[in-house]
């Protein structure tokens, strides 16, 4: 015991040392735990009041375009907005196109706020996230502030709408030196410079403006256009110049008796024209005329001073087989259209108020000097003789003058030979006389009777020298003299041999369907008149055969028709009664086996009476 005794009392006591022996940590954590705790139920209740005081409420701290919001509920933040957003109301943005100005609002140029948006926008700032999002949001709001920019509408039509209208008020059209005829006046048109705004480029100059909400001077591009230096005084007076008189243009011969021709200033007018050209980038102007209507005109006056070459007449010399001329040649003359329109046109854009046509010859076919051999004429391909026994002197002479009019007359190859070509204007003057002549329905005397003998025979001996028959009109009754023989009686055989003219509405034609020319020489007997041709065969070969008369009609009654030229008591015969018939002729034209022509011709004649002339107050029967 007292050992026990004695050793306690010989050691110290320390009292403390049973707590040392209990761990601190927990102690401390659970003091801090019950620390947070109580902070946080503080914390908790002031958010918890934050957010009940701003539930309908923007958050502090939240502005829009530096309105601050803070506290006010949408609606008040609305009117707030409204108030304050003044830029669309009292901005003031500036245009100039240097000499006028105009100053518009942004409103009027399409510029507004939403601020029902704007207002949202602000209100949902530190809602609508995670809590901890939120109150991060909020805390910033109240700690350095929020500022929201309101959404922009930005109304471009209005902007362009306005644009178009100080356009319209700038824009100044480009004229370009210039001059107009007005029927004989010349106007000329003097040069301006032009501008142009461009309107989309002007309005990228304003949407700066607008999207910074600033107020300013928004700068107008304007295009400038600079008219062309163009002299156009020296065209003008020109114009003025062909204008002021009439032009006149002549012919080469004035002895002529054509022309001169004059056009008169208003008509000039409607020849002439400016046009503008443009030589390796300059402008002019030149005075030009209407070609067309000039080559138009010339052309109409032209053929009054067509002069048609003329062959040389000929015969062919049967024993030295040469040609020997009868009637020179004569060179023709034309108009150069298109030289006589350039002479004009020169001299008209020299200032000249007159002009000569130009004329160019017109060689013949056949000269003085062609040759039989060059031109094919080698032999006699072909001859006919008609007759008229019983002709009077006056039929007589006028088949004569007739047929001189052919004699050595020339068809070239593939020529159509016409009588009223080369047949001279029948009249006394050129040596026809009076003679029995078939007008209508009854014979009379008249000038001229007896050329159908000519057309008779140059009609039989084209058909039997088998030449294309062109054109062909028989006798409205059978007439005598072309069925004669050379004895002088009726061959009826003949009968729908014969051809008319009657100038200019009947002609008798024929084509010279060779490659040779064809020479024509005719020849008048006391009682029969002969037709040659001259060429080269190509071996053609003739049929022909006819029905003679048929389908006879008897004549009707005499005619008895009153002449006050003869005297009372007189009665002539004038017409003899023929019977109507009709005839029909066939044709075959071949070279070898090839068949050239075939044809058919049918002539009808009507029942031709007897007809008499009677002097006033005779009895007739």
């Amino acid at each position: 015991m007292t050992n026990l005794n004695k050793n306690e009392s010989t050691k110290p006591v320390d009292v403390f040392s049973k707590k040392r022996k209990t761990p601190l940590l927990p102690q401390i954590l659970f003091a801090a735990g019950v620390g947070f705790a109580l902070a946080a139920l503080v914390v908790t209740g002031v958010v918890l009041k934050f957010e009940r005081d701003y539930a309908e409420k923007v958050y502090p701290g939240v502005s829009v375009a530096g309105v601050d919001l803070s506290g006010l509920t949408i609606g008040q933040a609305v009117v707030e907005l409204n108030a304050n957003l003044t830029y669309g109301r009292f901005g003031q943005l500036h245009f100039s196109n240097g000499q006028d100005e105009w100053v518009y609002t942004p409103e009027a140029l399409g510029f507004s706020y939403d601020p029902i948006e704007a207002a949202n926008d602000a209100f949902a700032v530190g809602r609508g996230d995670s809590t901890v999002q939120n109150l991060t949001r909020q805390m910033g709001a109240l700690s350095v502030g929020i500022n929201i920019t309101p959404g922009i509408v930005y109304d471009q039509a209005k902007a362009y709408k306005i644009i178009q209208d100080l356009a319209r008020q700038t824009d100044i059209p480009l004229v370009e030196p210039n001059i107009r005829l007005e029927n004989t006046m010349v106007n000329v048109v003097k040069g301006q410079a032009g501008r142009t705004v461009d309107v989309l480029a002007t309005m990228k100059n304003l949407e700066p403006y607008l999207l910074l909400q600033k107020s300013g001077n928004v700068s107008m591009v304007i295009r400038e256009q600079t008219p062309v230096s163009v002299n156009v005084e020296e065209t003008a007076i020109l114009a003025e110049s062909i204008l002021s008189q009439a032009f006149t243009i002549n012919p080469t011969d004035l002895s002529a008796g054509k022309g001169p021709w004059v056009i008169e200033p208003e008509d000039l007018a409607n020849l002439l024209s400016i046009e503008q050209k443009n030589d390796q980038g300059n402008r002019a102007y030149t005075l030009t005329l209407n070609r067309p209507a000039l080559n138009a005109y010339i052309k109409s006056i032209a053929p009054a001073l067509q002069v048609d070459p003329v062959n040389a007449r000929m015969i062919f010399n049967d024993d030295t087989r040469q040609l020997e001329v009868i009637a020179n040649a004569m060179v023709g003359a034309s108009v150069d259209i298109d030289a006589s329109v350039d002479a004009i046109i020169e001299q008209m854009q020299s200032g000249a108020h007159q002009a000569d046509l130009v004329m160019h010859t017109v060689e013949p076919a056949v000269t003085d000097s062609s040759q039989a051999s060059e031109l094919g004429i080698t032999e006699l391909v072909s001859e006919t003789t008609s007759y008229f026994y019983g002709s009077d002197t006056a039929r007589v002479q006028n088949i004569r003058v007739g047929a001189e009019s052919f004699h050595g007359v020339m068809v070239g190859p593939g020529e159509v030979f016409s009588m009223a070509k080369y047949l001279t204007n029948i009249s006394l003057d050129n040596g026809y006389a009076e003679a029995p002549i078939i007008v209508g329905d009854q014979t009379v005397d008249g000038v001229g009777g007896g050329i159908c003998q000519v057309s008779t025979t140059v009609y039989r001996n084209a058909f039997y020298a088998g030449f294309e028959i062109v054109e062909r009109h028989p006798h409205a009754y059978r007439v005598g003299y072309y069925e004669q023989r050379s004895d002088g009686l009726i061959d009826f055989s003949l009968a729908g041999f014969d051809a008319t003219v009657y100038m200019p509405l009947v002609d008798f034609k024929f084509r010279n369907d060779t490659p040779y020319w064809l020479l024509m020489e005719t020849y008048v007997a006391n009682n029969s008149l002969t037709w040659k041709f001259y060429s080269t065969s190509d071996g053609r070969e003739v049929d022909y055969w006819t029905t003679g008369i048929t389908n006879v009609i008897t004549p009707p009654e005499p005619i008895y028709r009153e002449d006050p030229t003869l005297p009372t008591g007189t009665i002539k015969q004038v017409d003899w009664a023929v019977n109507g018939a009709t005839v029909e002729v066939y044709r075959t034209v071949k070279v070898g086996s090839e068949l050239l022509h075939q044809d058919t011709i049918r002539t009808t004649y009507v029942a031709w009476p007897a007809g008499y002339n009677y002097g006033p107050g005779t009895d007739v029967p």
